[in-house]
């Protein structure tokens, strides 16, 4: 019988999220970011981000991968022995309606594995290394990360209450920087309220309800955390859980829909780009 990927996987993720520990919390500033393909530089996304920050739990200083194939071109190879780590991508696969008879796409979902540059030998000190990350002033507020959220063009109101986002008005409410405990906290929960903002009818228009039902709220939530997640680690800041509220609905979700933490995680990185897009796009007027 051919194994259920969408399972195995929702099982290796619930297991650790039964634990208490969230497959995405961890401390970037100690060498975590987002993980990227070693030989070109190109990040990772969705679930695989999630995979590969477990993956980490290993001790890999630098999340830098490539395929066994990879490695022996660019003049080194993998040690003897070592265990990858497992990829999966989605390809498009063409079938019949049963009602209707037309063509149309289904996602079909594949596999393949790839290494930490720790594992290997002889690579070139620019494929181990890769770019050097930014030194950040922990006791201080984050220009780029401030300029970040400016540029988005959210309503991003500051010093007005409690942390959320109101899609009737259409505005993020944020206490003040100098009330959270860190800048960590601050920015990862902004981090978190602009995913929430992406979600809107006129930006991403992301609706959970129609395929998850009573579980649409508690998944929006899991977006948001995940994505939250995946900005800090950009930014390099360490990323701290605010999940102890959902743990539950979201475990009982990934349960009940193998497919939930996968969605889950292809919206976040969906929400990620989209916010980068936005600045990426307003930097570029503002130096016009």
């Amino acid at each position: 019988m051919k194994r259920d990927l969408y399972q195995t996987i929702t099982d290796q993720l619930v297991a650790k999220m039964q634990t208490g520990v969230m497959p995405w919390e961890k401390s970037w500033s100690s060498g975590g970011a987002i993980p990227v393909n070693a030989t070109t530089e190109r990040p990772y996304s969705g679930i695989n981000v999630l995979l590969f920050w477990m993956a980490q739990d290993a001790g890999y200083a630098k999340p830098r991968y490539l395929t066994f194939k990879q490695a022996k071109a660019a003049g080194g190879s993998v040690r003897a022995g070592e265990k990858g780590t497992t990829v999966y991508y989605f390809k498009p696969l063409v079938v019949k309606d049963k009602v209707s008879g037309e063509d149309k796409k289904v996602p079909l979902i594949r596999q393949y594995t790839v290494f930490n540059v720790a594992q290997c030998t002889g690579l070139p000190e620019g494929i181990v290394e890769g770019p050097a990350a930014a030194i950040r002033n922990q006791d201080q507020r984050e220009q780029d990360a401030d300029s970040f959220i400016k540029t988005t063009g959210a309503d991003f109101r500051e010093g007005v209450g409690e942390p959320y986002y109101i899609p009737s008005k259409d505005f993020i409410s944020m206490p003040a920087f100098k009330s959270f405990a860190s800048k960590e906290e601050f920015y990862a929960t902004a981090f978190h309220e602009l995913v929430h903002w992406t979600g809107a009818k006129g930006r991403l228009a992301r609706d959970m309800k129609p395929r998850f039902d009573t579980h649409a709220y508690a998944l929006e939530e899991l977006v948001a955390e995940i994505g939250a997640a995946f900005l800090c680690a950009e930014f390099g800041f360490n990323v701290l859980s605010r999940s102890a509220s959902y743990l539950d609905s979201w475990l009982q979700a990934c349960k009940e829909h193998p497919k939930a933490i996968f969605t889950a995680a292809s919206q976040a990185s969906k929400a990620a780009e989209y916010l980068r897009g936005l600045a990426l796009a307003e930097g570029q007027a503002l130096a016009a």
